[in-house]
């Protein structure tokens, strides 16, 4: 393999690196703001409601 093969090579797998941590680092922060979400969301749960039924109705 000629050395402008080799450098081009090796620029190419770093910048596939490069990509794919950014693309790992976005669906790692969309997965954190998903679980805050869940999380804001059990916070106003009332979990009192729905325990009850009235049976005479």
């Amino acid at each position: 393999m000629e050395i402008g093969a080799l450098s081009s090579s090796t620029s190419q797998t770093g910048l596939m690196q490069a990509v794919g941590l950014k693309v790992l680092h976005m669906a790692n922060q969309e997965a954190q703001q998903q679980g805050n979400g869940i999380v804001e969301m059990m916070r106003s749960a009332q979990p009192h409601l729905g325990q009850h039924i009235d049976l005479k109705a």
